[in-house]
């Protein structure tokens, strides 16, 4: 059986390792790591893919940034002459970005089953590029691997037949375990001088929240607020570094300590021993609520609402004052305690090898 794995961003790598890793212990799988090349970073070389165990992969497309629209159809030209040429039995693709709908799609058209991990998030917000992927790639999904409960439902509710649905678990739990067994003084700050459960950390990347001077500019007083009482570490991704500059939207408070971003295993370490964490990211809001740490996600919506109502998190929007307030809670002593969500036990992947490999 030949799986073509499909990533396009960094965390999908992230997705796609524990898969890959799983699959390698049948001798009868043949792995196939298709990079669309939808975003490049600088970080990620040898030692990132040596953290997650995988290969280099074995093919890059080398598309690049670009309009959605360009960048779709580029990526579905380049994958269909790869699968038109190497063949596949299974192609899996991961998340929500557009290599997961254009190679998506190309699969389902040269009629190769297509498998998508962490299918049925909604946030039923189309305004969102992410929501129209999420709605179409499951759409066209032969296997439709689910991280919980509510993501079933979903599916139902859209007329996706019950027998292609698996719940499965979050794979993204499954790398945080994995990685968590060898990052090494995972309990201490990776920062020197920073003391467990004294400091909170911020991520912050989204187009909607640093693209637009205002609401950027709302988000950044509510941080220089909570900074007052807390101190603030902040791994800036590489477009917030150029808004901030561009924008000259800079924090006004020296408790506010703007860092580049960290490996995997150095980030992990410095959330892990915060008080809480402020965040945009969709996976954060996951691996907070399985560690058991307070999560405030400044987004609208949220596709993973589970984090919600059975995990640490709460959506807190960009309201400055509701950030603040929000934070003012969780250093109070008032704060979310996880309920546990089923099937997040580090066998995700193992599950949804195992279907695959059955089903053929």
């Amino acid at each position: 059986m030949k799986l073509i794995h499909v990533v396009g961003a960094r965390p999908n790598f992230m997705k796609i390792a524990p898969i890959m890793r799983e699959a390698s212990k049948y001798e009868s799988i043949e792995q196939v790591l298709i990079h669309t090349g939808q975003h490049y970073d600088e970080n990620m070389s040898e030692w990132f893919f040596r953290e997650l165990g995988i290969p280099l992969p074995d093919v890059n497309l080398g598309v690049g940034s670009g309009p959605h629209g360009k960048q779709t159809g580029e990526i579905m030209r380049d994958f269909e002459e790869f699968l038109m040429r190497e063949g596949g039995d299974i192609v899996i693709v991961v998340g929500d970005v557009n290599s997961t709908i254009a190679c998506g799609l190309v699969a389902s058209k040269l009629h190769i089953p297509l498998a998508h991990v962490e299918a049925g998030l909604r946030s039923f917000d189309r305004r969102m590029p992410e929501e129209i992927n999420r709605l179409l790639t499951d759409a066209i999904s032969d296997y439709l691997f689910t991280p919980a409960e509510e993501a079933n439902e979903n599916l139902g509710k859209e007329g996706i037949p019950e027998e292609k649905i698996y719940l499965v678990g979050d794979v993204m739990i499954d790398t945080l375990i994995w990685e968590m067994e060898r990052t090494e003084n995972l309990n201490k700050p990776p920062i020197d001088d920073l003391k467990d459960k004294e400091y909170a950390t911020l991520t912050l990347h989204r187009p909607s929240n640093v693209d637009v001077l205002e609401t950027f500019k709302g988000i950044m007083n509510a941080l220089n607020t909570i900074a007052k009482e807390i101190e603030i570490i902040f791994p800036a991704h590489p477009r917030t570094q150029e808004r901030m500059k561009e924008f000259r939207i800079y924090p006004d408070n020296d408790n506010i300590r703007v860092i580049d971003p960290l490996s995997y295993r150095e980030f992990l370490r410095l959330y892990k021993n915060s008080r809480f964490v402020l965040t945009d990211s969709g996976s954060i809001q996951q691996e907070t609520s399985y560690l058991n740490i307070p999560c405030l996600t400044i987004r609208e919506n949220t596709e993973r609402p589970f984090t919600i109502t059975k995990g640490t998190n709460t959506l807190v929007g960009t309201n400055t004052e509701r950030i603040v307030g929000e934070a003012g809670k969780i250093l109070s002593g008032c704060e979310k305690k996880s309920k546990g969500l089923p099937l997040w036990d580090g066998k995700a992947s193992e599950r949804i090898v195992k279907i695959l490999h059955e089903s053929l």
